[in-house]
């Protein structure tokens, strides 16, 4: 028997779209606060003093939690090679827009302090809002037009071509709906950079992001909740005509699949998933509410569950597809046609399991390094702080 034949091609395509979810969950849970404290940085900090105090929360650990973001990419490329080439290239402009706010970061953090003008200081400043705020609406954009329907179909020989004019290309993404999950990913993400605030500072500080974070959590639960009825009542959902070949090649044309119904009827079939959205509002809430100062890991840990249930409703309401087409429904990409081969996968999924335990054991030995508060005075005392 052929090694990688002991795992069958339908388990390992799952698992791979598991492992997909996992790499952007763990993206959202750790850069997500890196995201999120820069876009509070012009309103929770107000003086120099107490940017320089929320920024250095983040220094020492943005760059090991942005490994993530490169990870997710990487995965897409070696495992959903068509899912690659399409999302990319039809939300290159879109991805262009994030990773030019991206780049942003980390010239922020190093050129900030390196003059003591104030306009300077105030610029960067700025600048690492853009680097936080963008990112995090954009991400959600583009979840938001997954759900809807992206409009590319594919040609015989499985080139995909999108409808539309140049700057369709990203203007066509700022549809209503997709909008309103911009704003809940922005307001989680929001919230997440509270939540750490909370955790690391102390002050003004501090102070500010306990009393901001419940706000951006009750707009993000309410944009979550108003998203799900605008799924059940205004948005058609995808599913495949009669039987589904799960181990057969990787050609989206070889099924048919139509459009009609809702999303929401994923949860008559599968009623388990349902434990999604419970722990996406649950989590949002609870951290909402533990805002108040008897705790300062409990909001984190709680926008964290947050956040991990809001991922998870989007890729369980709409398993088995991955990027559903507008345009031509039989051109959608699902989890049992859009994989590499069967080798392939087997080949990376035994990298990942030497390799993963590696990167979260590193992970969390840094966390556990940098634990603790950075306090204004520790800041004040030392001049010579990098951020």
């Amino acid at each position: 028997m052929i090694l990688h034949e002991l795992i069958d091609f339908e388990i390992l395509r799952v698992i791979w779209w598991l492992l997909l979810g996992v790499l952007l969950i763990g993206f959202a849970l750790t850069d997500g606060f890196d995201m999120g404290v820069g876009a509070l940085l012009p309103f929770v900090a107000r003086t120099d003093l107490e940017r320089r105090q929320a920024i250095n929360t983040v220094g020492p650990v943005w760059e090991g939690n942005q490994v993530w973001f490169i990870l997710g990419g990487g995965a897409i490329f070696a495992a959903w090679p068509p899912l690659y080439a399409v999302s990319f290239s039809g939300f290159y402009l879109a991805i262009f827009t994030v990773l030019a706010a991206l780049i942003l970061r980390p010239v922020g953090f190093k050129y900030r302090s390196k003059r003591p003008s104030q306009s300077w200081r105030s610029g960067w400043d700025w600048a690492l809002f853009v680097g936080g705020a963008v990112p995090a609406l954009i991400f959600g954009v583009a979840v938001g037009n997954v759900l809807v329907g992206v409009p590319f179909h594919l040609t015989p020989e499985l080139l995909s071509m999108y409808d539309g004019p140049f700057y369709a290309k990203f203007l066509g993404l700022l549809n209503p709906f997709s909008l309103l999950a911009g704003i809940v990913s922005l307001a989680m993400l929001l919230q997440h950079g509270a939540a750490w605030l909370a955790l690391k500072s102390d002050g003004m500080v501090e102070t500010r992001a306990r009393r901001m974070g419940p706000i951006f959590g009750y707009v993000a639960a309410a944009g979550f909740a108003l998203a799900g009825v605008w799924l059940a009542v205004g948005i058609d959902g995808y599913a495949f005509v009669g039987a589904v070949v799960t181990d057969g090649p990787s050609n989206p044309l070889l099924s048919e699949v139509t459009r009609g119904g809702s999303w929401l009827d994923a949860y008559g079939v599968r009623p388990w998933i349902a434990i999604a959205p419970v722990l996406g509002f649950a989590g949002i809430l609870m951290a909402a509410r533990t805002f108040d100062g008897h705790s300062d890991v409990a909001p984190l840990l709680w926008s964290k569950l947050g956040i991990f249930g809001v991922i998870s409703t989007v890729g369980l309401t709409m398993f088995p597809f991955i990027l559903p087409s507008a345009v031509d429904p039989n051109s959608s990409l699902t989890v049992w046609d859009s994989s590499s081969s069967h080798l392939t996968l087997f080949v990376m999924l035994i990298c990942t399991l030497i390799f993963m335990p590696l990167i979260l054991a590193y992970t969390a030995w840094v966390y556990k390094v940098l634990w603790g508060k950075v306090t204004q005075d520790e800041i004040a005392d030392n001049s010579e702080t990098v951020y």
